[in-house]
């Protein structure tokens, strides 16, 4: 297992140390919402959950995994697509309160507001938001509880699963400026916005690599 995927001191201090080393570049609203989302790392557990993405042992395992949900499908807007836990911002909240608040409400987790490592860049979607990613460290999570309201089902995806040699999958479409930036995992595939999160993610903070992510663009469906 390459050693950034071991959830331990020494990964935690090589992320704080990454995360303030880089210029995070914030998006003015511009008449859109305020939206944050929290990328939780936790240990892998028993495994993702997501077919075609293997356990990194056959015992639970405390491999560096990040929280996904797939999303209700009783929901008005991207009902049953992958999601990291999150939404809106609230009147006199900043983004990192919303997304330790939005991790309660979704999957009963509760961490203290000094979990939380750091923000990564804003990405302003096609569907009115400006969301703010906030990394989150909870080495000790154990059951989550979804909120049937808001998500389907709760995943812990290993973030080995982010180094995979064809990620990321670019595409252009017609018309388009920016390619639409998407994720492998397992046999299916993750979209932007919440691709470009795991993007930015596995180049800066497992590889050292400074990227941008904010003009990839998203496919129609999530447009809405």
């Amino acid at each position: 297992m390459p050693p950034d995927c071991r959830l331990d001191a020494a990964f935690q201090a090589r992320l704080i140390e990454r995360l303030r080393a880089f210029e995070v570049r914030g998006l003015a609203a511009e008449g859109r919402r305020r939206a944050a989302v929290a990328m939780v790392l936790m240990p892998e557990g028993l495994g993702s959950g997501i077919e075609g993405v293997p356990c990194s042992a056959p015992a639970p395992s405390d491999a560096a995994a990040l929280l996904l949900t797939r999303r209700s499908a009783g929901l008005r807007a991207h009902a049953g697509q992958w999601a990291l836990p999150g939404g809106r911002v609230d009147a006199g909240e900043t983004p990192e309160q919303a997304a330790l608040r939005e991790l309660r409400e979704e999957v009963g987790l509760v961490v203290a507001p000094d979990a939380v490592l750091g923000r990564l860049d804003d990405y302003a979607t096609r569907s009115g938001y400006v969301i703010t990613p906030v990394l989150v460290w909870s080495p000790d999570a154990c059951d989550l509880v979804a909120n049937p309201d808001e998500v389907a089902s709760v995943h812990r995806l290993p973030v080995a699963e982010l180094l995979r040699a064809d990620a990321p999958l670019l595409d252009q479409v017609p018309g388009g400026v920016h390619p639409v930036l998407r994720m492998p995992v397992g046999r299916s595939w993750i979209a932007a916005p919440t691709a470009a999160f795991l993007y930015q993610f596995r180049e800066l903070c497992l590889l050292g690599r400074p990227a941008r992510v904010a003009h990839f663009d998203q496919p129609a469906f999530a447009w809405r």
